[in-house]
């Protein structure tokens, strides 16, 4: 059924577009009034894509998507410009700025050459714990190494705390088992260096070899010095909690802030005003914390684009992934996609304490 409407969908966006529709869309006042921020996360060092395709692309798809933005003739502005633009009103046609969250290793491997050779200005929201600690990030590896031993059973006591074996064969049962991976590690109050070991063994036992994801940095956050270099050539890093969680304490919460902040400032020497929400997650009660920290802008999941009627501090995005055509992406671009009529996206999101 799902992909029957997907086809179907697909249809109806190839007629609008040969009909001259979505022609008249991104041309016409209302989209020159809207912002499109687009949302990344990942890109594929080697097959996560195939793992989790709503939060990771593949190469091949993000320079596909990249020449489409080329083609539409799009205005991909700096997030900040684009932001100060959309209250003053003053946004170009097809106004576009590139986001991606977390500030993955894959980032400056992988995206930030392909969006180099097009001169796209680009955001990159930066959780700096795991740039230090460059290590997986803990359970979105273990994530990760639970598909990649979907075809075993796993023995799970030392890693749950309880007897058990989990067949991996499907994706209810990852989860579940995740969940309690994560919650025993929470419960044992463990370091960074010892989750990092529980991920080290539990690859071992589903057969993956962990050193070769460490030879790709898989999952890694980027190093200091490379998001330093990646300033010096353009990108704008910005803040995401420095371990990508939002306390609802206040003082914890301006902790995540403040110790974000310095050290993007360490590494930069600039100091960063514009903020995404970790997985998404925020709450009406973080807005007067983040207006004190002097933030500008802040981004959620929220899917839409950005107008003048948007709280800056609640600025939606589109989250782009793998599995949809460009026809659906070009939709986006024109804004005709919002003509119809939408499904909540099964996005599964790599939330969690990360340190």
């Amino acid at each position: 059924m799902t992909s029957m409407l997907k086809k179907l969908k697909q249809v109806t966006l190839r007629s609008l577009k040969s009909t001259g529709v979505s022609a008249l869309v991104q041309d016409s006042r209302w989209r020159r009034q809207r912002l499109l921020i687009l949302a990344y996360h990942g890109i594929s060092m080697i097959d996560e894509h195939e793992w989790n395709g709503s939060q990771y692309i593949s190469p091949e798809t993000l320079r596909t998507r990249m020449q489409q933005l080329k083609r539409s003739q799009c205005a991909v502005l700096p997030l900040g410009e684009a932001v100060e633009r959309l209250y003053r009103n003053d946004l170009p046609d097809r106004a576009v700025a590139l986001t991606f969250d977390d500030g993955f290793a894959d980032f400056y491997h992988r995206a930030f050459p392909i969006i180099g050779d097009f001169g796209f200005p680009v955001t990159l929201y930066l959780t700096t714990f795991y740039s230090y600690y460059n290590r997986p990030v803990f359970d979105v590896v273990c994530s990760y190494l639970l598909w990649r031993g979907r075809a075993r059973t796993l023995i799970a006591k030392e890693f749950i705390g309880e007897d058990a074996r989990v067949n991996l064969a499907t994706n209810d049962a990852r989860e579940a088992v995740l969940k309690k991976i994560r919650d025993f590690a929470a419960q044992q109050k463990l370091k960074a260096e010892e989750k990092d070991a529980r991920a080290a063994a539990l690859a071992a036992h589903l057969g993956v070899n962990y050193d070769e994801l460490l030879k790709h940095r898989v999952i890694h956050n980027v190093t200091p010095a490379e998001a330093r270099e990646l300033s010096e050539r353009g990108v704008d890093v910005q803040l995401h909690t420095h371990r990508h969680r939002t306390p609802l304490d206040r003082d914890l919460f301006q902790r995540e802030i403040e110790d974000n902040r310095r050290c993007i400032n360490e590494i930069t020497g600039k100091d960063p005003a514009h903020f995404c929400y970790p997985s998404g997650v925020y709450a009406r009660r973080f807005l007067p914390w983040l207006d004190e920290a002097g933030i500008k802008s802040a981004t959620t999941c929220e899917v839409g684009f950005a107008s003048r009627a948007s709280h800056p501090l609640l600025l939606p995005r589109f989250l782009d992934n793998n599995t949809m055509a460009p026809i659906e992406f070009e939709a986006w671009l024109t804004g005709v996609s919002l003509a119809l009529p939408r499904r909540t996206s099964p996005v599964r999101r790599l939330a969690g304490e990360r340190a």
